[in-house]
């Protein structure tokens, strides 16, 4: 945490607006709310970066461009939310899918969704318990998927599924009252946010997307925190719900495929199998927990699954990348009974196939996972990383800077990356 009177100064002001408000009259209460809602798109932060009034961000502009560095004014957070000097941002498939017109998204925008930093700035009249919870200069880690806090599913626990994240971020690229929060330096011209659009020196993200990182783990390797392994824990924990004993394979050894077998060995899991294309990414899945790696070029992968695991197949099985082939690997690699678990995302319009009469005679579960639960899994996550049950520093392979995001995206795209990559932004 940073200490001093520039920290403490700030604490006062926020503290300040709002014990002024409620003391006032209901009139000039109403008048400062409205103020400072009409007053966000135009005005700037009262945080500036080392360059003055402006920070830097990479563009994603239209599909199969290169992305572009680019001066943005210093982005305002709102009521609840938390702007964030961003440490470190990893390089997900999901961003890639975006890039390559995959999968629809609006754009001019921001991409880059699993981070750290630190937090400089809290919203106008954001409430006094997250301003407690996340004091100036607290370290974070950032969800991707963060949640409201108040719709249907956020009330009922289910973060991953949260009603205001899927029809604003996911469906327009903006935060929850339908606006963005990053606008071109100089022209104002808007740009939209793929999550809170953490490709970027400065981040806006709401509160309950967050949670304290421990000063004993460091920015850059923890930021896979909010995607990777986040991705990886929702998948095992609440859709899979993997218990001690069970046998899992997982297909695509990716940062998310890797990160599965992390937490299916910390679950308990007996054999553990990877499955992937390439040598070099099944040897390193022994390093996360794997006790079996096949390539699936050199033997049929659902017949050595099934070898392995007596004729049976495998209690769980997971997808980790996003392809009809390996959707239907997935599917005939379940014992039966068992559950068949897709987390990879594919391109749009993209259909698995799977056999209807086997699936009902075998009972066989087919089930999507997008993510975990903010509020309940990031916690967790960031406990199991400071105990060292989850490897972080192994998981991350290559850094780069911010100046490199392309090429990142292009060794991502090219398979030039075993685990995860991660975009440095000190």
């Amino acid at each position: 945490m940073v200490r001093g009177s520039s920290a403490a100064k700030r604490l006062v002001s926020v503290s300040g607006r709002l014990s002024w408000s409620w003391s006032s009259s209901c009139s000039e209460l109403l008048y400062l709310w409205g103020s400072s809602r009409s007053s966000s798109s135009s005005s700037s932060s009262s945080y500036t970066t080392t360059a003055g009034n402006y920070m830097r961000g990479a563009v994603f502009w239209e599909p199969n461009k290169p992305l572009t560095i680019e001066k943005f004014d210093i982005p305002q957070p709102k009521a609840n939310e938390v702007l964030i000097k961003t440490k470190a941002c990893g390089v997900c498939h999901s961003d890639l899918h975006v890039m390559k017109g995959e999968i629809p998204f609006t754009s001019p925008c921001v991409v880059g969704h699993e981070i750290t930093g630190e937090v400089v700035e809290h919203g106008p009249l954001t409430d006094t318990k997250i301003i407690r919870r996340f004091p100036i200069g607290s370290r974070v880690v950032g969800a991707f998927i963060m949640p409201c806090g108040n719709c249907h599913f956020c009330s009922k626990g289910h973060d991953d599924l949260c009603e205001d994240f899927f029809a604003f971020n996911r469906a327009k690229g903006t935060l929850y009252d339908g606006q963005t929060r990053l606008f071109l330096h100089g022209t104002r011209q808007p740009i939209f946010m793929y999550s809170m659009g953490g490709l970027a020196e400065l981040c806006v993200v709401p509160a309950h997307g967050l949670t304290l990182l421990p000063d004993s783990l460091p920015y850059t390797e923890s930021a896979i925190l909010g995607c990777a392994v986040f991705t990886a824990y929702g998948a095992m924990a609440h859709a899979a719900e993997v218990r001690p004993g069970d046998t899992v394979a997982v297909i695509g050894m990716g940062g998310v495929g890797s990160s599965c077998l992390q937490i299916a060995k910390a679950f308990g899991a007996s054999d553990i199998i990877a499955v992937d294309v390439k040598d070099e990414k099944l040897q390193k899945a022994k390093v996360f927990g794997a006790t079996h790696a096949v390539n699936a070029i050199k033997e049929d992968a659902v017949e050595k699954i099934r070898e392995i695991t007596g004729g049976k197949g495998v209690d769980i099985a997971v997808e980790a990348l996003g392809k009809p082939q390996t959707f239907l690997q997935c599917f005939k690699s379940v014992k039966d009974g068992g559950k068949a678990v897709m987390i990879g995302l594919a391109q749009a319009g993209a259909v698995g196939e799977v056999d209807i009469n086997h699936l009902v005679r075998r009972k066989v579960k087919v089930i999507g996972s997008y993510g975990g639960r903010a509020r309940e899994d990031l916690p967790k996550l960031v406990r199991l990383a400071e105990t060292g049950v989850f490897n972080l520093k192994d998981a991350v392979s290559r850094t780069y800077n911010l100046e490199e995001a392309g090429k990142a995206f292009q060794d991502l795209n090219q398979g030039a990356i075993v685990g995860r990559a991660v975009i440095e932004i000190m």
